[in-house]
């Protein structure tokens, strides 16, 4: 698999990337506590998700695909690529060494057949799109088994439980959903190595309720029937599980103790353990002899066996409240176990958000351990040593090559890193599309902007796919700029710490001057400029600030406008969305994440609450109308359970009464609404995006994504729509008008037909115009085609070309004719 000239450009192009992100966003170990945004959204008020809706939803967007006319504007990916994000499995086929799988938290999964060079995504045609865990048979590479469901607890990602279980028998061509859509997020995923019918899970249940549907799942008919053949109690799941290589009957399974309320959460306690099966999973004994027994220091563990000697096992031990508790080895198949040396390790505080330890299959005594960063023993844990230096944190997972064990695969937060040194050093793939959007927005077709989980603030100066840099660290939200000078930039990170350049980027500093730094901030702070003036700029903590100079100083011009601080954890009590009236400045709207939306006429004067009869719901945005000054449009996060209550809202009386304009759209969260002239509303929701283009008229699927979490829209100059996906990076669509005329193919001078095209298309000048050039642009302005056009008719071939819209263009002597192009 040595691909030294390959490997050696990557890293030197990574080299120079990871020094611009050093650079730019050095962030602390307490800076990058995980936290539970993407949960407290949903589940607000309750606590709790309502089991199956996501499935639902997504089975009624594809019905809805599959009866509509075909889209005539599908989405571009605008990137990015090399940037990264959360990666939860990677697997490598034995005997072919360009064959990886890689699993994206909340992205799918992708293959590669040729070591990186290109990826393809082969599960998108499923409803969910969270991956615990896969394994690929050892008898059998076609088969692969899919567990659905992100297992780490705790983090921005963390939306939705799984659906279940999904195999393939053709390499992930195709796949059948294999049951189990009731255990929630699934940990481990086992295929027995000798019979692929034979399969184990381990399920760590719903993640935020209390049931039975978590355990040890065993099957022996592939999928159709399974058996819950290990349970431990009704908030105890099973994260991790490791297979005898050569025994399939003995089995060692992970329990951990997890429980998740509105008020609280516990990692750990006495019900979390070990436990071991010698009969395939008919009968299990838990395993306590060396190992910690008190609740207390049980919270996740991890473990491994070696595979050249399956006597030896490791395990990894977090206590209760996810620090580092101890490393404990076995060299009798975990009858006995003893501590070995764990003062080296990094402990974070927060050992219950990485993915464990991996042994070596070729040596039993180099294990490496996967936690904030990465560290390993070659001497059976006597001794730890760095290992992977300059990856990105928080890791999660690891595979070796079959074939050579010194090539190893890393998955972390950042992306998918290939070391074939033994993690001496390693390279980044700067292709992998999954990077998880908070907030989006455009400057120009190549300036394009975004905050992004764990990725920090990031932007695209060329509109290359794999051209975008961090220019502001932690966790990313709304990113602005100022509209009279694009060397200004505001960079957010989490709770609302505010960042400004003046420069373009080539330096920020923090500016919260007037900002009480007692107030309560959200995790994704709301910021806002006054449309008319980029010098008047908007905060939210609990109430609004407002700056008149460019954020150098701030004022309130709010009391507070939530109900309080929360007397739980979950830190409730803080503005999530500010707008301002592009039609009347003095119109600004604020809300809440526990259901509050304000209004002031007077430009903070005085505030009214308009939000008592709208549902109590996580307000994800409040817009005012592009339209007319009395309109204003609220969207919800948050499920109904049995209530009539939608997530959209619209009031064209400045919010003295709502109408629910939610119409078709199922029990699903609206992140996000914005407008285009010619194309209406487009709303951002849990499973894609969707358009109507009159408030109160039914929603369609807009385009061909995936059923992802779309997080934020943004619609640049009225005619270009981008979409910041959670998971799978950016995209874009041309909104602008779509007249009769440019769709007939007639105009005065310049006419295109067929249009829309699939193979070619025909040009006809109703004049001779000298010098003509046909120049062709794709949706990012860049210049796809040229030529020459000597006479009145010519013929362009767009063959080759993606599906999307394209602009043509006839220049020559001064004059220049437009057209739009469809490519069908």
């Amino acid at each position: 698999m040595k691909n030294t000239l390959l490997l050696s450009t990557l890293l030197l192009v990574f080299s120079f990337f990871s020094c611009k992100q050093e650079e730019n966003a050095t962030v602390s170990s307490d800076e990058k506590l995980p936290f539970d945004l993407m949960f407290m959204q949903r589940a607000y008020p309750t606590g709790e998700l309502k089991p199956g809706a996501y499935r639902e939803a997504a089975k009624w967007k594809k019905d809805l695909e599959q009866t509509r006319s075909d889209d005539v504007t599908p989405w571009e990916f605008v990137g990015p690529v090399n940037i990264g994000g959360r990666i939860t499995d990677v697997e490598v086929i034995s005997g072919a060494n360009d064959i990886i799988y890689v699993a994206a938290a909340s992205g799918g999964i992708f293959r590669t057949e040729n070591n990186g060079a290109n990826w393809e995504p082969i599960f998108d045609d499923q409803p969910m799109l969270a991956i615990g865990d896969m394994d690929i048979s050892k008898s059998n590479n076609s088969i692969i088994a899919v567990g659905t469901g992100e297992v780490n607890a705790g983090g921005g990602s963390l939306a939705y439980d799984g659906d279940g279980v999904y195999v393939s028998d053709d390499g992930g061509d195709t796949w059948d959903s294999r049951g189990l859509e009731e255990v929630g997020s699934i940990g481990k995923v086992i295929i027995d190595p000798d019979n692929p019918s034979v399969m184990y899970v381990g399920a760590m249940g719903p993640l935020f309720r209390n049931d039975t549907n978590r355990g040890v799942y065993r099957t022996t008919d592939g999928g159709t029937t399974w058996e819950q053949v290990l349970f431990v109690s009704e908030k105890t799941g099973v994260v991790d599980m490791a297979i005898h290589p050569t025994n399939s009957a003995v089995l060692y399974a992970v329990a951990w103790e997890r429980e998740r309320t509105p008020e609280n959460r516990s990692y750990g306690g006495d019900t979390s353990g070990i436990y071991k099966s010698t009969d395939g999973g008919d009968n299990w004994v838990e395993l306590t002899n060396g190992l910690p027994t008190v609740g207390s220091q049980k919270g996740r563990i991890s473990i491994d066996i070696s595979q050249s000697n399956p006597e030896v096992l490791y395990a990894s031990y977090a206590d209760a409240i996810g620090s580092v508790q101890g490393f404990y080895k076995s060299t009798d198949g975990g009858d006995s176990w003893s501590a070995i040396n764990s003062s080296q390790i990094t402990n974070v505080g927060f050992h219950w958000w990485f993915g464990g330890l991996f042994i070596n299959p070729e040596d039993e005594n180099e294990v490496y351990h996967v936690g904030f960063d990465i560290q390993k023993t070659i001497d059976g844990g006597a001794t730890w040593q760095s290992a992977f230096p300059g990856v990105h944190v928080d890791q999660h997972a690891m595979a070796f090559h079959p074939d050579d064990a010194s090539n190893v695969f890393l998955g972390n937060d950042g992306g998918l890193y290939i070391s074939e040194d033994s993690g001496a050093s390693s390279v980044k793939d700067l292709t992998l599309p999954i990077t998880q959007f908070y907030r989006f927005t455009a400057e120009s077709f190549d300036r394009l902007y975004g905050g992004s989980q764990d990725n920090s603030t990031i932007r695209t100066t060329t509109g290359n796919l794999d051209d975008w840099t961090i220019i502001n660290g932690g966790d990313g939200f709304q990113p602005l700029i100022n509209k009279d000078n694009g060397d200004i930039i505001y960079a957010l990170s989490q709770r609302g710490n505010l960042r400004r350049s003046t420069n373009d980027a080539a330096s920020f500093q923090t500016i919260l001057n007037g900002v009480d730094p007692a107030d309560r901030n959200n995790w994704d702070t709301p910021i806002a400029f006054d449309p008319e003036n980029n010098d008047i700029l908007y905060y939210g903590t609990q109430r609004v600030y407002r700056s008149i100079n460019g954020g150098d100083s701030w004022t309130p011009i709010s009391d507070d406008l939530t109900n309080g601080p929360s007397t739980g954890n979950l830190n409730f009590g803080s503005l999530t969305s500010i707008d301002v009236s592009t039609l009347d400045s003095n119109i600004i709207y604020a809300a809440a994440d526990d259901g509050n939306v304000w209004r002031t006429l007077d430009s903070g004067a005085t505030w009214e609450n308009i939000s008592s009869s709208l549902p109590n719901r996580w307000v994800t945005k409040v817009k005012a109308s592009l339209v007319a000054k009395e309109e204003v449009f609220v969207t919800l996060s948050g499920y109904r359970f049995g209530e009539d209550d939608g997530h959209i809202f619209y009031s064209d009386t400045n919010g003295d009464s709502w109408e629910d304009i939610t119409v078709n759209l199922p029990d699903i969260p609206v992140n996000d609404i914005e407008y285009s002239t010619w194309e209406g509303y487009f709303v951002a929701t849990d499973i894609g995006v969707f358009r109507t283009f009159s408030p109160g008229d039914e929603w369609e699927v807009l385009g061909d994504l995936p059923s992802l979490v779309v997080n934020d829209l943004y619609v640049m100059d009225d005619i270009q729509l981008y979409a910041g996906t959670y998971g799978r990076s950016a995209y874009t669509r041309y909104v602008g008008e779509l007249s009769v005329e440019e769709f007939s193919g007639t105009t005065n001078i310049l006419s295109v037909f067929p249009n829309p095209a699939s193979s070619e298309a025909t040009l006809i000048l109703e004049r001779l115009v000298p010098n003509a050039e046909v120049i062709l642009y794709n949706q990012l302005g860049q210049v796809v085609l040229t030529q020459k056009m000597e006479t009145l008719t010519t013929t362009i071939s767009i063959q080759s070309l993606p599906k999307g819209m394209y602009f043509v263009q006839v220049k020559g002597n001064n004059e220049v004719f437009s057209r739009k192009l469809l490519k069908n």
